[in-house]
């Protein structure tokens, strides 16, 4: 599979290359922000939040539906009066019990760890909360236990689905204090991931469309995708997860401070080396920067000196800046991004972005 940036401008070969329709799904992700906050708002949730605040706020989910409480715990920021922790496993910590709230997201429903983890909340007695396609095996756990339940509308793959299960997490969380998000914060992040998608749509030529741009950037590197807040480091994974997942792709993600103890060595590295002579060009290093609003001052001077160290080592560096007011809306700008310009990456490369064939081999496997 060779690198054609010529494909990006086709449109006949951008409708041909993806026949389910992954530029359309996340065409659609303001609408996603609406229905999924009018189904929130619609939803029976007292039994959720009709007790109070709960102890901490544990969401369980793998993939696409995990990230979901990443971007929960990125939003509330420091300033949460509890602890919000994501797993991506089998069990729950042992220190979970009755006080919690346990949220367990699935698109499908039929996420195999997920639906472990939401059995055994139930019989631990904490409170449940489960997001997932209505009249799935997660959907009978939560009648069977009385959780409450919100149903995914959406359907296709769980990454094109990011606001459908992220949005009902904060409106719970806006419900139980947590979280200070009202109605106007979500229209304006719809508006934003509409803006984003009209600039981005397929008709708009590369050097004037942010997600065309960005998929010429990440064509042929190895990309070192670092967030500078935790708001931007979820950014950052969401980022890789997609570049993983839409263009088959490999990605390395990481958050500063962190990165300065690791992989800023890289810099230093043999991918970061290019030979101008080389009669095929090799794949190198190349660092994205998904930089915050709100950084820490001392982040903010630790990403300045790590962007002159790159480019003192002729590692080349692209800066994508958040733009909003809250901290949704920053982190909307950043993944609606990501998520145009790793399906981008992947038809330029003549790849279609939705199977994940992998995934599904493996799963097989496992079920033998």
């Amino acid at each position: 599979m060779s690198w054609e940036p010529d494909r990006l401008d086709d449109q006949r070969w951008l409708t041909d290359g993806d026949p389910s329709g992954m530029l359309r799904a996340v065409a659609a992700s303001a609408a996603q922000v609406r229905i999924s906050h009018r189904g929130a708002r619609e939803a029976d949730l007292t039994r959720v939040t009709g007790e109070g605040r709960p102890r901490a706020i544990v969401v369980a989910g793998m993939g696409g539906s995990g990230i979901a409480g990443d971007i929960l715990d990125a939003v509330c920021g420091n300033g949460a009066p509890l602890p919000i922790v994501t797993v991506r496993s089998y069990q729950l910590p042992g220190w979970v019990g009755a006080t919690d709230l346990v949220v367990a997201v699935s698109c499908s429903g039929k996420t195999e760890e997920t639906l472990a983890v939401a059995t055994e909340a139930a019989r631990r007695g904490c409170r449940v909360l489960v997001l997932a396609a209505a009249n799935s095996p997660l959907h009978a756990i939560a009648r069977q236990t009385g959780a409450s339940f919100v149903p995914v509308t959406t359907g296709g793959q769980p990454r094109a689905a990011v606001w459908a299960l992220s949005v009902p997490l904060l409106v719970v969380a806006a419900d139980l204090g947590v979280l200070q998000v009202d109605d106007g914060v979500f229209e304006a992040v719809a508006k934003r991931l509409e803006e984003i998608a009209h600039r981005c749509r397929p008709v708009s030529e590369s050097f004037i469309n942010p997600g065309k741009t960005l998929a010429m950037e990440l064509a042929e590197t190895v990309p070192m995708v670092w967030g500078s807040s935790r708001l931007s480091a979820v950014a950052a994974y969401r980022w890789a997860c997609q570049l993983n997942e839409n263009g088959k792709y490999p990605a390395v993600w990481g958050e500063i401070p962190e990165v300065n103890h690791n992989q800023v060595v890289a810099f230093d590295g043999p991918l970061a080396q290019r030979d101008i002579f080389a009669d095929e060009a090799g794949r190198s290093l190349r660092l994205f920067v998904l930089r915050d609003t709100e950084e820490h001052p001392q982040v903010a001077r630790r990403r300045e000196v790590s962007v002159r160290m790159a480019e003192d080592r002729g590692v080349p560096v692209s800066q994508i800046v958040a733009e909003g007011a809250h901290p949704l809306e920053r982190l909307a700008t950043l993944i609606g991004l990501g998520d145009y310009a790793s399906t981008y990456l992947a038809l330029g490369y003549g790849i279609d972005p939705t199977p994940v064939s992998a995934i599904t081999e493996l799963k097989a496997r496992i079920s033998q």
